[in-house]
């Protein structure tokens, strides 16, 4: 899952791009009103942390803009004020939960799965399951036939990915956008070595991950396709 941090003070945004990559999230960065909405008009975000009081535009500001446009991605808002009147504003521009500063980082990785878990829809069900694979959002672990798979955060996203698609073909473009940060430089090869490295761990069941030539994988139900 991809996640927007738009946060001016370096060292908070530093803080926690480093914890939620290290939880498995793809993580981008904003430190301006004008750079974050520049991020989200161009990219696809599962969750927006969004900081009230930023150079440019202030948080309430934008959220409020970003509606009125019709996204419709959680919005976590983080400031320093804790008065009710200040919650209603966040919550009356927009936003879907609020956080006061400071936080601890457990807390904030409640809220977002909690956030993630509200989401409507297939793709943000609790558990994905597909053939013999079953991967938990909660735990962020997947299992191969009950057993757990020992994977790195990378190798979960793009089963992620693959499973909330299973039987479609997705790209490499797609699968790049979904797991790496957006201000990394596009690889191919990057998405094949760690696709490789997925099959690997799969096993026996490596043949679920199709290689569609010229467009990219799609992950069958079954090890043989059918």
């Amino acid at each position: 899952m991809k996640i927007l941090i738009v946060e001016d003070e370096r060292p908070t945004s530093t803080f926690l791009k480093r914890g939620l990559t290290e939880e498995g999230y793809s993580v981008d960065t904003a430190e301006t009103a004008t750079e974050a909405d520049e991020m989200v008009f161009v990219n696809r975000y599962d969750l927006v942390i969004l900081d009230v009081m930023l150079p440019g535009a202030d948080g309430l500001t934008l959220c409020r803009r970003w509606r009125e446009r019709g996204m419709s991605c959680p919005v976590l808002l983080l400031t320093g004020r804790d008065a009710v009147r200040d919650r209603v504003a966040g919550l009356d521009a927009g936003a879907d939960d609020y956080l006061v500063k400071p936080f601890a980082f457990e807390e904030l990785l409640a809220r977002l799965r909690a956030l993630l878990r509200r989401r409507t829809g297939e793709l943000f069900e609790q558990e994905l399951v597909v053939g013999p694979l079953t991967l938990d959002h909660s735990r962020r672990e997947v299992k191969c036939r009950g057993e757990v798979l020992d994977i790195t955060p990378r190798e979960y996203s793009i089963l992620e990915v693959l499973m909330q698609r299973v039987g479609q073909v997705v790209s490499r473009t797609l699968l790049w956008e979904s797991v790496w940060e957006t201000q990394s430089e596009p690889n191919s090869n990057v998405v094949d070595v760690n696709v490789g490295y997925l099959r690997k761990k799969l096993g026996d069941d490596s043949s679920m991950i199709k290689t569609i030539r010229g467009a990219g994988y799609r992950l069958e139900a079954h090890p043989d396709g059918n």
